[in-house]
């Protein structure tokens, strides 16, 4: 995330179709890749379509595709 634009989980959830404290859910469980600068979540574009293409980090039982 070193070197692309930081957007707030707000502007992330637009893109998502989720609201923001659901990414901040996902970004404290650490399945979004997202830091944390004094109280506010960032992150990035790649890393909102990295999560929306990632079928086991956004299934809730993660063994479902490998049963």
């Amino acid at each position: 995330m070193a070197e692309e634009e930081l957007i707030s989980l707000s502007e992330a959830a637009v893109i998502a179709g989720m609201t923001r404290d659901h990414l901040g859910l996902l970004a404290r469980k650490g399945k979004l890749r997202a830091r944390k600068i004094g109280p506010n979540w960032v992150t990035t574009r790649a890393a909102v379509q990295e999560y929306l293409r990632d079928a086991l980090k956004r299934s809730k039982d993660p063994l479902k595709n490998k049963r």
